[in-house]
Parts: structure tokens; C-alpha cells; sequence
């Protein structure tokens, strides 16, 4: 063999790092203990897609597209690591069919993003901004911007994940604030370590003189603030937000600060980023902007690169890094028994977490019949992670859901029976809360099925949206609910019914073609004198 074959040889077994966007130098010094590490940034798609196939870690920030065809291309990858919280840049569901894992580091920026936030609110409520080009322009109007102090003052942080429970803290034992918080996940333990009082979301609106989001973007966080929600406002207050563009309503935000009913805004996040020219909230005098700093520190750089570069060394080492963003790969003879049950028990532990959900201690997963005797602890994960991830800025998955359960101050319990549980069902879910909730659930050729909700046998297909009734089984329930659907251009998919005896309790899943607002299901639930009735979206 020549010197030239057997230095290609060496790099073809040798593990090799790519290192694609530029990350702190402490991140590449640690990564080298894996494998020989390269860095070359601003490589365009098509160079990376001819490069990909010879590594098997690549690390990236914001600026690479780690997209599908990339994937594809990477024979050899068996990691990506983002420096950094976001992984919009990288296709998820590429990667996992690829069997490549990804792995981010939202914990190396809390302390920035959290006095990022901190410093924002002050900005916003002494008119910093507007006090310094006034300055700087030769004018001195002392008068014109008369602050507001917030000590004493009420707080509402929604979300008090590791963000937010930062915030919550500073602003309570450093500034001496009133601090309230919605999150449904989290006991009153947690947030009395915040020194926050839980509290609803209406509650956290009408008190606060300042709301602050501290939550993932996601379907069941997207507008999670919009003019209902800014109109419970008290008259005066103000907006933070530096988690992510899209949870407040951005129009909705313009008109409420025109209207003058809020007074102002700190951002740091937008729907589009950089926002368009002409963006309403950008001419706003009133609003208080940053170019998504909140993780802009040395520190912050620093702590994400070190963080992802040992995940990455651990992960190349045979370990499991603690920030998985998404699935493992599941090995072929495991999917076999277990892949038609992954969906299943990820729409069980959604419907759990739109039925209840709340303040969450205990949750118990039983299997019977052919599941009695698998190792399940995937279908655990999958469980949990339907049932944690609606509302937690960490990315749940099956790799982390145990974690962020154990983190959460939740109890896991697995158990199995070759004694069956229910003749309908071979995955049983309880879980334990504010109140209980069971649901039952299992395959019929190859389809998904809720085959129980407490004491209620149903038949659904957890596809969809739907309104989930429990009321007293008497005539007229059902037409009452359809006029008013009717009314409103609502179209009904289907209805399951459910009874425990004729008179008796009763349960509907009412399967509808669109999402009703919060008003119309108010109107359903009194006109329809129903005792539950809540929308899930599965």
C-alpha cells in the first residue's frame, strides 16, 4: 500500500467533525477528543451536500440549512449538533428517517436569555430607547420620559421552564416584584422555588402590569397571546417577549398599542425574521426592538458550543447525549412489534394532556396482551413525550422524556401483565394530577384506536379535531350542539357516543372539520348544559 492509499485509508476509518458555522474555539478544542475535526464555514448547499459524506459529525448554528437533501447525501453522519437552542435550520424528520441524531444546548443560554428579558422590561418601562436617540439628536426632555419603577409592580411569566424560572426568580428576589406564572406542567413547589405564584392564564392577564412569554413556539403555544387575551389585559400594561416570534398575536399587539389599551412592547423575536419593511410594530414609538440577542452573549456562546462539542463526544463514544432533539433509531426487530404502537401511545399522551394535564405528578403505563413481555420503555417515552411537550421549552423526545419527566417533579411508572387489562385495549395510560385521567388504547389493523376514557368505552380514531363532552345522558344534547355549530358554518366529521347506563354519565367525541374559538365553545358548553367540554387536536 502507498503512503497516498494509506493516508486515505486512515481518514476513511478515522472519525471525522465537521464543523460548518463558527462556534467558540473552547467547543472545537473539546470536539477533538472524538475524532479530527475541520472547520469550514459558509459553505453553500450545494458544497455541503458534495462534502456531508465523508464525516460523521456536524456542527452547526443558525446559518447552515441541514436540510433533507443533505441528509441523504450523508452516508456516514451519525450526529448533528446545534449550538444553540432553535433547530428550525435542520429537517427533524429527515434526520430521524436518516438515522441521524440531533442534539441542541438550551441550557447554555438561559442566564443571557433570562437578563436579556430582564433588560428589555427596564428598556421598555424607563424609555431607554427613545430617551437615548432623543439625546443623542441635541434635545434634553427630562419631562417627556418619566419611567415607571417596577418594584412592586406585578410580573406574569408564562412558561417557568429554565428561562422563565430565571426571570421569575430575578424578579422577585432582586427587584422585589410580584411574580405570577401559568404553566400548566409545573407543581406549586417549582414555581414556589421561583418564588412565583401559579395562578391561570385569564388570573396571570387581568394581574400582571408586565406579561412576559417564556415558552416554545408550537401548535398549542402559536398566538397564544392574541386580542382576547391582550383586551384581558389591564389598561397600561406591557408585552416582553424574547422566546420566540409567533406566540403573540403581532397584528393584534400593533392595534392593542394604537388603541393605547397596552402601553408598550419589548421584543426580541419575530414571526419573520429579519421583519419586513413596513412591519406595523415597527412604527410604533411605543415598542421596544432587538435583532434576536437573547443568546448574543460571550458567555452564551461559549457555554452552547462547550455544551453540544461533549454531547457530541459522548455520543460518539457510545453514550446518550442529554439534549436528543429527536427519536433514536429503533432497532428493525423492535419495530416489528413496536412501530404500529409509537403513534398510539403519542396520541394517548396528547389526549391526556388536552383532557388534564394539569399540575401533573404520576404517570402509570400498563401494557397487556402482545406488549406484556417487549421492553416498552419507548413506548413510555413516546407517552410522555405527547404529554410534556404542549407546553415545556425543552424538545421532548424518547431519548429525554424520562429526564424531563424526573425534572418536572413527575413520577414514571412502567408495568406489565400477560393478564389482559381491558378487552379493548393493550396500552393503558393513567395519569395523575389535579384530578385522574385513564385512557386506553390499542391497534386494529394497523389502525390506532382510543378505546377508553375513564370509565367511558368509546371507539376513535385519534386523527383530528374534536370536542370532548362529558355530560348526563339525556335527549336533546346533541341537537343543542349541532345548531350551534351549524350557526357558525362548523361542519361535523362524526360523533362516538358513550354511556356508563341509559340517564346515566355519558361522553362524546365530536369530530369537527375546523377549530371553534374559545367564545363559541363557552356558548356550546351553557346552551348545551354539558358538565366538560374541551377541543383537542390530535
Amino acid at each position: 500500500m502507498s503512503v497516498a492509499e494509506a493516508v486515505d485509508t486512515a481518514r476513511a476509518t478515522a472519525t471525522r467533525i465537521l464543523v460548518a458555522d463558527p462556534i467558540a474555539q473552547d467547543g472545537i478544542t473539546r470536539l477533538r477528543a472524538a475524532g479530527d475535526v475541520e472547520v469550514a464555514t459558509g459553505l453553500g448547499a450545494d458544497e455541503l451536500i458534495s462534502r456531508i459524506g465523508d464525516y460523521d459529525a456536524l456542527v452547526v448554528r443558525s446559518e447552515t440549512k441541514v436540510t433533507a437533501n443533505v441528509l441523504e447525501a450523508a452516508h456516514r453522519l451519525r450526529v448533528v449538533g446545534r449550538a444553540g437552542v432553535g433547530v428550525d435550520n435542520i429537517d427533524i424528520e429527515a434526520a430521524t428517517r436518516c438515522g441521524v441524531l440531533v442534539i441542541n444546548a438550551p441550557a447554555g443560554n438561559t442566564i443571557a436569555a433570562a437578563e436579556h428579558a430582564i433588560a428589555m422590561m427596564f428598556a421598555l418601562v424607563r424609555n431607554v430607547p427613545a430617551a437615548d436617540r432623543s439625546l443623542h439628536s441635541g434635545l434634553w426632555e427630562r419631562k417627556r420620559f418619566v419611567g415607571m419603577e417596577v418594584r412592586e409592580k406585578t410580573l406574569g411569566v408564562v412558561g417557568l421552564g429554565k428561562i422563565g424560572f430565571e426571570v421569575a426568580r430575578i424578579a422577585r428576589e432582586g427587584l422585589l416584584m410580584r411574580v405570577l406564572a401559568f404553566d400548566p406542567l409545573v407543581t406549586d413547589d417549582r414555581a414556589e422555588q421561583a418564588g412565583a405564584e401559579l395562578v391561570d392564564m385569564p388570573t396571570l392577564l387581568e394581574q400582571s402590569d408586565i406579561v412576559s412569554v417564556h415558552v416554545p413556539l408550537t401548535e398549542a403555544t402559536r398566538g397564544l397571546i392574541g386580542a382576547a387575551e391582550l383586551r384581558r389585559m389591564k389598561p397600561g400594561s406591557r408585552v416582553v417577549n424574547v422566546a420566540r416570534g409567533g406566540i403573540i398575536d403581532e397584528e393584534a399587539l400593533a392595534d392593542a398599542i394604537r388603541a393605547g389599551h397596552i402601553a408598550g412592547a419589548a421584543l426580541d423575536v419575530f414571526v419573520e425574521e429579519p421583519p419586513p419593511e413596513g412591519h406595523p410594530l415597527l412604527q410604533l414609538a411605543e415598542v421596544v426592538v432587538t435583532p434576536h440577542l437573547g443568546a448574543s452573549t460571550h458567555e452564551a456562546q461559549v457555554n452552547v458550543a462547550s455544551d453540544v462539542a461533549d454531547q457530541i463526544v459522548e455520543y460518539l463514544h457510545g453514550g446518550t447525549p442529554r439534549y436528543a432533539v429527536n427519536a433514536p433509531t429503533v432497532l428493525p426487530e423492535e419495530l416489528v412489534r413496536l412501530g404500529p404502537y409509537l403513534d398510539l401511545a403519542h396520541k394517548i399522551g396528547s389526549l391526556a394532556a388536552q383532557l388534564g394535564g394539569q399540575r401533573i405528578r404520576r404517570v402509570v403505563c400498563s401494557y397487556a396482551g402482545e406488549l406484556a413481555d417487549t421492553d416498552t420503555s419507548i413506548l413510555t417515552a413516546h407517552v410522555l413525550r405527547g404529554l410534556l411537550e404542549r407546553f415545556t421549552e425543552t424538545r421532548v423526545n424518547p431519548v429525554n422524556a424520562k429526564l424531563v419527566a424526573k425534572s418536572m417533579g413527575v413520577d414514571v411508572d412502567e408495568r406489565h401483565t400477560t393478564r389482559s387489562l381491558d378487552p379493548a385495549g393493550a396500552l393503558h395510560v393513567e395519569v395523575v394530577g389535579e384530578e385522574r385521567l385513564f385512557i386506553a388504547g390499542a391497534q386494529y389493523e394497523g389502525t390506532p384506536r382510543i378505546t377508553r376514557i375513564n370509565d367511558f368505552r368509546v371507539d376513535m380514531e385519534p386523527s383530528g379535531i374534536f370536542l370532548v363532552v362529558t355530560h348526563q345522558d339525556r335527549p336533546g344534547v346533541i341537537a343543542a350542539m349541532s345548531t350551534l355549530l351549524a350557526r357558525n358554518d362548523i361542519n361535523i366529521a362524526g360523533i362516538e357516543l358513550g354511556r356508563d347506563q341509559p340517564r346515566g354519565r355519558a361522553v362524546m367525541l365530536m369530530q369537527i372539520d375546523d377549530p371553534i374559538g374559545a367564545g363559541l365553545l363557552e356558548e356550546i358548553r351553557t346552551t348545551a348544559k354539558l358538565d366538560r367540554l374541551r377541543q383537542v387536536h390530535l
